[in-house]
Order: C-alpha cells, then structure tokens, then sequence
C-alpha cells in the first residue's frame, strides 16, 4: 500500500511539472533531411540546453547498404558508414534560435567506392570539427535549420582497385580536411 501510495506522489509531481517542463525547451531531437540524399544515410541528433546560449549534442549516421546498377563488380558502388559525434554549439541570441557556430569531436568506420570511379576506400577516421548555422523557428517546437561545416583528424584506411576484387592498392595513416555537414534539417523542440 505504501509503495503505491509513493507512485501516486510521484505521478503527482511529475505532472505539476510538466508545463514547467513544456516551457523549459530544454531538449531537441533532429534529423538532416539532406543526410538522406547521401545513398540514404539515416541519421539522427540529440540536444540538451544547459544555458541561455549553450547547447550539447550528440549524433550518429548510419549507412549500411550497397547498391548494385548492373551484374559483376563495376556495377556496385557504396557509401556505407557508422559515424558518432559530440558537440557544443553557441547561439549569440538563445538556444534553438537563430544563428550558431558548433565544434565537435566525430569517430567514423566507412567504406565508400564505386560511385565516381571503380577505386574504393575504407577504414576509421577520428578527428574534430567546426559547423555554422542559421535556426528558423517555423514553430515553438518545430524549428528548420541550415547550417555547413568541416572536419578535419587523421585517417587509417585501406584502398581497392575495385568495390569486389578485394586486390589492395595502398593503405596507410594520414590526416585529412573533409566537408562533413551540409545541413537542411529539422529540430522537434521539447
């Protein structure tokens, strides 16, 4: 009876707290809508405001398929991946509002190959990087953002003459400076 009698306070408590909560837009769950032209790449990102102008988040990427255009092995072409990140952003005005600028750490597996050429590459990259943006509220909870960014580490890969023939022609350790955000997504604020 006791143990009940505790969840009914608890039920209580949390729904006093709810519009305190529900103004607070503290939380942000996003998607890049652009993300999903790159070969269908899923991906997702989380945000927590612990200030007026601060934010932390943290994200993933997903691409786990291979397409084939015609039989054999020139016709297959890929832009799989599993990249994880983590980051602060700074917005001069408010969170979740307006303009923002973003650095982040980002660990990435891929293998990509076949799409421009029949020469293939893949291995890890770790490195850190910086976004900019612009947020538009469309909605108290619905915001579109926009946004470009860089990354820039060091990378451990392995490269094929073809995306099939498994016929290795270099690998090795070197640093790199890549596009990594072209950002058109959109933010559920809660």
């Amino acid at each position: 009876m006791k143990i009940l009698n505790y969840i009914r306070l608890l039920a209580v408590a949390v729904l006093l707290c709810l519009p305190w909560l529900s103004d607070a837009r503290r939380f942000s769950v996003s998607t890049n809508v652009l993300g999903y032209a790159n070969l269908g790449t899923l991906n997702l990102e989380a945000s927590y405001a612990f200030g007026r102008r601060w934010t932390v988040n943290a994200g993933a990427k997903y691409n786990p398929w291979t397409f084939r255009e015609k039989a054999g092995p020139s016709g297959q072409f890929q832009a799989r991946q599993q990249t994880w990140h983590a980051g602060v952003r700074f917005w001069p005005w408010h969170s979740y509002s307006g303009w923002w600028i973003a650095g982040k750490v980002q660990y990435q597996e891929y293998n990509t190959g076949g799409i421009i050429s029949r020469r293939t590459e893949e291995g890890d990259r770790a490195g850190a990087g910086v976004t900019a943006g612009y947020t538009h509220m469309l909605h108290p909870r619905l915001n579109l953002e926009f946004g470009v960014g860089l990354w820039a580490g060091m990378k451990w890969y392995t490269e094929y003459t073809c995306p099939l023939c498994g016929v290795t022609s270099g690998s090795g350790r070197k640093g790199f400076i890549l596009p990594n955000d072209i950002i058109i997504s959109i933010s559920y604020v809660f």
